[in-house]
């Protein structure tokens, strides 16, 4: 390591440590930080490396300078500590939900709206384009006949085993012929559903989940059994070795690492629990991976399928939502299910397109990947600080959000007298878009809550945004609209 990395190396470090002190509370909101040089001192740094650390969190709106008296810790986001829902639930989603999530999708979609909800990076700054689009053309020039070629079952396998190489950076041990490509990560779950439920089944989710989820279960006429879950340790595992031993639940569909809505990855220990339950029981385990490599910690915590002795998980992901979106490629490693899913990959839609699929494979060949990784976990981890910051400054008194542990969304809830999809109506009026908590969870937990994202540049549209929110928020909770928060950090 250089003498430059190693410097950037602890002023990092140093940042992560007093980060992880405001957060916990050990630095109050207004209390004064060190002096540079007793901080350097203390810590065993360079001043330019404490410099350094306070301008990090300065940017990512965790503590403030002050002229002439030095570095104060901003206003904080208490954090969201438990889950309102106690007990597992069977439930069922109504015409009113797909009404609101096709609104959702429409506002969304309207390039006059501004829109903090979307989980999917709206700037090519999030995305190595060029790169990509380089390496797509280089390869029409070098084998024009691959866009004549017929994409057959089981795909690339040069892409294949690049993905089962990068694999093991979460665990897992595959080979490229273990490994199913998907036309996204919405495919691959719903290939994955089919092949090891039948209709009627029950199927155990977390709540709250990704949105998409209810109607995906309901079109292929499966039960939903929401799951309690906690906002940082995950799915409760007591409440589904229950229904395991019950047998009221013929498969589990979770997404244990940087999960949508909440953010948070499962302790170690609670994967291998979770991996030695469903291989005990033999009830499969569709673990959704979209946002595993987004990780803001390393090494990056081992996916639930690391822990899988007998092949009851299937491991789904994508690059959608690191890569490039519009290639729409995805992947599967199904265990001891994958001739039955590969044999319906190839009914249901043969195989994905060579060309894109060859581009994505030389690109992870490249070597870019990683750098590509390491800037956006950087910038993600920021963006969420500061927009936890701006939450703090002017949402109600007691609202509270997830400390996500990596990717780009999270959970707010705000005070119970603030009814979200009323604050999502009234919001489209001024053209922004916030998706409504209760798309999340059929239970009640969601109606005073939001999912917010972060994948946007932090411009001054994006800053109006939540700031707008904010205050529509204080007035539908009875709150004078103000620039300062009262939050205070919990106990």
């Amino acid at each position: 390591m250089t003498v430059l990395e190693n410097t950037a190396t602890r002023y990092l470090q140093l940042a992560e440590t007093l980060a992880q002190a405001i957060h916990e509370g050990a630095l109050l909101p207004g209390s004064r930080l060190p002096a540079v040089r007793r901080c350097a001192a203390s810590h065993d740094v360079s001043v330019n490396t404490v410099l350094a650390a306070y301008r990090h969190l300065e940017d990512r709106a965790l503590i403030e300078a002050r002229p002439q008296s030095g570095y104060y810790v901003r206003g904080v986001l208490p954090a969201l500590t438990a889950p309102r829902q106690k007990k597992a639930r069977v439930a069922t989603p109504g015409n009113e939900r797909r009404e609101l999530i096709e609104t959702v999708f429409a506002a969304q979609n309207h390039p006059d709206y501004t829109n903090i909800s979307l989980a999917c990076p709206q700037n090519s700054d999030f995305y190595p384009v060029q790169k990509l689009a380089r390496i797509t053309a280089s390869l029409l020039r070098r084998k024009p006949d691959l866009i004549g070629k017929y994409a057959l079952p089981p795909g690339s396998q040069r892409l294949r085993t690049e993905i089962a190489r990068r694999a093991q950076t979460l665990g897992m041990s595959l080979q490229g012929d273990d490994i199913t490509l998907t036309h996204g990560c919405m495919e691959a779950l719903q290939l994955a559903l089919r092949a090891v439920t039948q209709p009627g089944d029950c199927v155990g989710v977390e709540s709250p989940t990704y949105f998409f989820l209810f109607p995906l279960l309901s079109s292929l006429d499966l039960k939903t059994v929401e799951i309690p879950t906690h906002p940082e340790q995950g799915i409760a595992l007591d409440a589904v070795e229950l229904l395991l031993q019950e047998k009221r639940i013929q498969a589990l569909l979770v997404m244990p690492t940087v999960q949508n809505p909440l953010g948070f990855t499962m302790p170690v220990e609670h994967k291998r629990r979770l991996a030695k339950l469903v291989n005990q029981h033999q009830i499969p385990l569709i673990e959704d991976g979209l946002y595993g490599e987004l990780q803001f910690t390393t090494p990056l915590s081992p996916a639930v399928k690391h822990f899988d002795d007998a092949g009851w998980v299937i491991y789904c992901a994508s690059y959608t939502k690191t890569l490039a979106p519009d290639y729409r490629i995805g992947w599967m490693a199904a265990g001891r299910f994958a001739p039955a899913l590969a044999q319906l990959k190839s009914v249901s839609s043969m195989s994905e397109s060579v060309l894109l699929s060859e581009a994505l494979a030389e690109f992870l060949e490249s070597g870019g990947y990683d750098n590509h990784l390491r800037r956006m976990r950087l910038r993600y981890a920021r963006q969420l600080d500061e927009a936890r910051g701006l939450i703090a400054r002017y949402f109600p008194p007691g609202t509270r959000a997830t400390l996500p542990a990596g990717g780009f969304v999270f959970w707010v809830e705000l005070p119970e007298s603030v009814d979200t999809v009323t604050l999502f109506h009234r919001l489209l009026q001024e053209q922004i878009c916030v998706t409504p908590g209760p798309l999340y969870t059929l239970s009640e937990r969601g109606n005073h809550a939001l999912r917010l994202s972060c994948c946007y540049p932090f411009d001054e549209r994006y800053v109006w945004a939540i700031r707008r929110t904010g205050q529509l928020a204080c007035e539908l909770g009875g709150y004078p609209a103000s620039t300062e928060s009262t939050t205070h950090t919990l106990e």
